[in-house]
């Protein structure tokens, strides 16, 4: 028997099969196609990401050959993928990196109602979230939301294709809908967002046990599975790869080297006093939050500089950037290169990236140290501001096989730094989270016994005052910056 994780990311989705001893078996890949019908639009059919799942999934078990025990899904977070009363979409979902809804959403910052809400959700919202895009097509497109029965995510989308159900999965729900505290939409926060007409539109919130439910007999026939097959909605993806990467403990952390380098705590609290910055995400183990940052700009950086550079590859860069001392004789980067501005561990969509402590005695190998050195140091910043105190640091995504870089996260964070083995985190976090609710265990238990890492890397002893002076000028850097109005004035 073959338990399948599903993961549905923005542009690849991935089906894996697992043995139920947690061997990976059997990967099948398809991309997604995401459009751009305006600038700063993010659209996808939801109708071909249905599709790209189901082939997925039908390849790796004609594939495989095996009986399968169970189906967990985990895609994609926030967005906006509206469906009929029949349970058909209704237009293109509106994704997580669409930024239309960017002035609504800055009204809200403007005003401080999104630090208003934080004391609630324990989350800042942000263009790409339902609550802004509901906004939105409310004054822009009506008859749309007239024509719609449910907002759902990808997630969501997936769970009723292969089910027949329409339910958000409690972590997707908590940003921005859910009061932190009790796990239950909060009329309070709609109200404050003047989003008390769309509570018909939000569906069950599902956790524990109710995430599962029987495969129809449609989907069966599309996959070649047999209907009544359980089919488990996981958290969704930045909480289903820390799970896959073995985060399953209180003060246990996890940072995602991705498009977006997301780092997350797991806290037995939502920490609802902290800075309003970040997510608290409700997950799938009984009183546990993922407090999450997850950066607008990651391995983009990376590529960046390796164009900048004349580099033809992330590996080019490393066995440049080992050359240079650590802390790149005193050179910085502020890496806030996406042109939506910085969200974690602050919120200015007017943040922009520079040099700072530029000489004629730096030279290409301190240029490429300094791009992966000034990501680690917005690890450490987003580990601070998370106010958690982690004790060690799961790497998982592209980034994670890069050995100099992981050297760097741990001088810079001061913490172990366990590389996930794993390539398929987010798949073999739903993977985990349905054989967990399948046999009754908790999740920890069974992560134990699935979830393998690498030695850790620890940090080098002299390299850490350096990288403390590092992280103070880094810090003031961007202060200063945003002090100085360096950052590139709104639009």
């Amino acid at each position: 028997m073959i338990t399948i994780g599903i993961d549905a990311g923005t542009s690849v989705v991935k089906a894996v099969a697992y043995a139920e001893d947690g061997a990976e078996l059997a990967v099948v890949r398809r991309p997604t196609q995401v459009e751009h019908p305006r600038p700063g639009w993010a659209e996808q059919d939801m109708t071909e990401v249905w599709d790209a799942v189901a082939t997925t999934v039908a390849e790796l078990v004609s594939t495989v050959r095996q009986d399968v025990s169970a189906l967990a899904v985990t895609a994609q977070g926030d967005g906006c993928w509206l469906v009929d009363a029949a349970g058909d979409p209704v237009g293109p979902a509106m994704l997580w990196n669409d930024s239309r809804a960017a002035a609504t959403a800055g009204r809200w910052a403007e005003t401080g109602l999104l630090d208003e809400l934080f004391a609630i959700n324990g989350s800042v919202g942000f263009a790409g979230l339902p609550h802004a895009q509901l906004s939105w097509l409310a004054e822009r497109e009506p008859a749309r939301l007239a024509a719609a029965d449910k907002v759902l995510t990808c997630g969501g989308w997936l769970y009723r294709c292969l089910t027949g159900r329409l339910a958000w999965d409690v972590s997707e729900a908590s940003n921005p809908f859910l009061d932190a505290r009790s796990g239950a939409y909060s009329g309070e926060v709609l109200a404050k967002l003047d989003l008390e007409w769309a509570r018909r539109l939000l569906p069950d919130v599902v956790d524990g046990p109710d995430r599962v439910a029987p495969l129809s007999e449609q989907a069966g026939r599309r996959l070649g599975v047999p209907a009544g097959t359980p089919v488990v909605l996981a958290a969704y993806d930045v909480v289903s790869t820390a799970i896959g990467a073995g985060t399953t403990a209180p003060g246990q952390a996890c940072t995602i080297l991705g498009t977006t380098v997301c780092t997350e705590v797991l806290s037995d609290s939502p920490k609802l006093e902290r800075s309003p910055v970040g997510m608290s995400l409700r997950t799938p183990m009984p009183d546990r939050w993922m407090l999450a940052y997850a950066t607008l700009a990651g391995t983009e950086v990376v590529e960046w500089t390796c164009r900048m550079l004349g580099l033809p590859n992330p590996e080019n860069l490393t066995e440049l950037a080992v050359h240079a001392e650590p802390a790149s004789r005193g050179l910085l980067m502020l890496p806030y290169l996406s042109p939506g501005g910085e969200r974690a561990p602050f919120y200015d969509p007017r943040a922009r990236g520079s040099l700072h402590g530029l000489s004629l005695e730096h030279g290409p190998a301190e240029i490429a140290r300094a791009c992966l050195e000034g990501l680690a140091l917005v690890i450490r910043d987003c580990l601070d501001a998370s106010t958690a105190a982690p004790t060690e640091l799961r790497l998982t995504g592209g980034g994670s096989a890069n050995p100099l870089w992981r050297q760097v996260i741990a001088d810079v964070t001061g913490l172990p730094v366990l590389r996930a083995a794993d390539a398929q985190s987010g798949a073999r976090g739903a993977a985990v989270t349905a054989q967990a609710l399948l046999s009754d265990r908790p999740i920890a238990d069974v992560a134990a016994d699935l979830v393998g890492t690498a030695e850790p890397v620890l940090p080098i002893t002299a390299h850490r005052d350096r990288y403390e002076d590092a992280y103070a000028r880094f810090r003031a850097a961007r202060e200063a910056a945003r002090a100085a109005q360096w950052f590139r004035p709104a639009n």
